[in-house]
């Protein structure tokens, strides 16, 4: 945002990335602590990023799950806004944006899982239509690659919540 400019005056564009993933790697750290994790994963899917042109200012990556079946599925694997760039509606948009993503791939269904722990994604996700699915318990644990222990808003990060929503 250059001087004199207000969070509502952001123009940002958000579109199918095409680069070498390694280049976004630190947005996908925004959202994951576990780097072995990570390293399975990252590689996976479809990724849209949020761009005001000049930076990328987040990101969303879509999985399908299953195929074209009724019950097909997809899943937000990783997903983060740059912080300075939160709160702006950013989010909001990438997740629109992976509903259509997810619709085109031929799912009815669209998965997310984040820490118990983080109030803040839960709230987020709840906000834009996902609904509580059920909870991995000791799903961050240093077995599974997750420093020990992890802490957010004051709470120990051990359980990891999956919510849903019809797409």
């Amino acid at each position: 945002m250059t001087a004199g400019q207000k969070p509502s005056d952001l123009s940002f564009e958000i579109a199918p990335y095409r680069g070498p993933r390694l280049l976004i790697r630190h947005l996908f750290e925004l959202a994951e602590d576990s780097s072995s994790a990570l390293d399975d994963y990252m590689g996976e899917g479809e990724i849209l990023v949020a761009s005001d042109g000049k930076m990328v200012l987040g990101h969303i990556q879509i999985i399908t799950l299953s195929d074209s079946s009724p019950s097909a599925a997809s899943e937000i694997k990783n997903m983060a806004v740059v912080e300075r760039w939160q709160g702006k509606g950013i989010g909001s948009r990438l997740i629109s944006a992976a509903i259509g993503a997810a619709r085109s791939a031929g799912s009815s269904t669209l998965l997310v899982a984040t820490a118990a722990a983080d109030t803040g994604n839960l709230r987020f996700y709840q906000k834009q239509g996902f609904r509580l699915r059920s909870v991995e318990r000791d799903a961050f644990t240093e077995a599974s690659g997750y420093p020990d222990p992890i802490v957010i808003d004051g709470i120990e990060l051990l359980d990891r919540v999956w919510l849903d929503r019809p797409i």
